[in-house]
């Protein structure tokens, strides 16, 4: 039972830690303002150093040094949920049937980028450098949430280096790029934690949900990647794009703090019970370890001009979530050992995403651009939690580009709808899960400065 208490408890917590929100899972690709006003179809265009992000082989045909700083502000979702959880009603033995309403906190995240390319002057040959975050995550629900033995407050603040080089073969039109992804992230969580049985060491009637402490998780994790990426444009009119990214295996390692604030928490650690209850508090800690795989991705894109001041482009994005299978964590704490390597299944699986993009040119100075986008959600019934109740998205965005001879400035506004995500995996052995129905919306906002020199 003591393996229960801390597998449980940890190991559901990271997919929203790990990165783990809006190209599926917890995939953030809005990485440049005026993408995202094209509802992030962009893979075919690629025409501004943003491109490093959506498909490097842009970056063969920007001329001379081009830069572009921009920032993405995501109001994270007020998650409403209604429906019964573990916890919901008195604990510990009036517990999960009692019908209830919750709401997730609100919170701002803030993701810069930056992109910067350089093309030779006598060669057809580019160097790009990307700085951006791929995977930032902040979700937290109130200390007295019946959520609370799932997630408290968990982040992760992670930051992508992407060095990249870009050949154009002139005689075809055609330009191709390579480079890698420079991961490093950190990451934090904060939980109750409860037991279904009063005494861990012997479980035995009644059973219910009996408070158990309180848990604390830092970690950093840094891996590196690859990308790949084709840009033909076989007539003026018509180009066609295709990126690969590469999975990237997060190997985190940090510290797991442990506070046992009842009898209960004192026999889950292994520690006797002898203090006066209500009084009793007891510390535990370890080193902790654990692996997470980030899915690869594959873009599939066409665009097409029919006149000189329109375009529309359509892309097509598999991402490969089904590496992300289950977790286990590793503690190196004797008092944690019996927590170790139990493995708690994901089970996510691949999913597609499908963008539409259009932009107006009204003159030089200033295009108007529109965009819709569907992600299909890879975490099936099973796995839905709320840390990440996730589900099948619309997107709907506008955006619009002001630029001069020497750059340009790109704003984009997008609202994010989660379809009702209705759930059925509460669990009372294990105090997990929920029945109830999930509902979300999130809004972003996004800037660019692009400069050309």
């Amino acid at each position: 039972m003591r393996k229960w208490l801390v597998s449980v408890l940890l190991l559901c917590a990271l997919p929203g830690l790990s990165g783990v929100c809006h190209g599926a899972g917890f995939k953030v690709s809005e990485q440049g303002a005026k993408a995202m006003g094209m509802g992030n179809a962009f893979a075919a265009q690629a025409d501004d150093a943003s491109a490093l992000y959506f498909n490097p082989a842009g970056i063969a045909f920007l001329p001379g040094i081009q830069v572009s700083l921009g920032a993405l502000g995501i109001l994270v979702p007020q998650t409403d949920f209604h429906g019964t959880t573990p916890l919901s009603g008195t604990p510990p033995l009036d517990t999960g049937t009692a019908v209830v309403t919750e709401h997730s906190r609100r919170d701002i995240v803030i993701a810069p980028t930056l992109y910067a390319s350089y093309a030779l002057e006598n060669l057809p040959l580019s160097f790009g450098l990307g700085v951006n975050a791929t995977y930032p995550l902040s979700k937290s629900w109130d200390d007295s949430s019946v959520f609370r033995n799932q997630v408290q407050i968990a982040s992760i603040k992670p930051i992508n280096f992407q060095p990249t080089v870009a050949y154009r073969f002139d005689a075809l039109n055609l330009g191709v790029a390579a480079g890698i992804d420079i991961t490093y992230a950190m990451v934090s969580l904060q939980k109750s934690l409860y037991s279904p049985v009063i005494d861990p060491t012997a479980p035995a009637p009644p059973f219910g949900a009996y408070e158990v402490g309180s848990l604390g998780l830092n970690g950093t994790a840094i891996d590196m990647g690859y990308n790949l990426g084709l840009l033909w444009k076989p007539r003026r009119d018509l180009s066609f794009g295709l990126a690969y990214r590469s999975k990237i295996t997060l190997d985190i390692t940090g510290d797991a703090n442990f506070l046992a604030t009842t009898p209960t928490g004192m026999g889950a650690i292994g520690l006797s019970d002898s203090a006066l209850f209500p009084y009793t508090r007891a510390h535990a800690s370890s080193s902790a370890s654990t692996s997470i795989t980030l899915p690869d991705t594959l873009d599939l894109a066409v665009a097409w001009r029919p006149t000189d001041r329109i375009t529309l482009e359509f892309d097509a994005t598999r991402t490969g979530w089904s590496s992300f299978e289950k977790l286990e964590f590793h503690f190196d704490s004797p008092q944690f050992a019996a927590f170790n390597n139990q493995p708690d299944p994901r089970k996510w699986r691949d999913v597609w995403s499908y963008k539409f993009g259009a932009q107006y040119v009204v003159n030089p100075r200033l295009a108007l651009r529109a965009g819709y986008s569907f992600d299909e959600s890879p975490v099936p019934d099973q796995t839905v939690d709320p840390l990440l109740p996730d589900a099948d998205r619309h997107s709907f965005s506008v955006g619009t580009g002001i630029g001069t001879t020497l750059g340009s400035v790109d704003l984009a506004y997008m609202w994010v709808h989660f379809v009702d995500r209705a759930v059925h995996n509460q669990e009372m052995t294990t105090l997990r899960g929920s029945n109830g129905v999930f509902k979300s919306d999130a809004y972003l906002l996004a800037a660019n400065l692009n400069l050309k020199f």
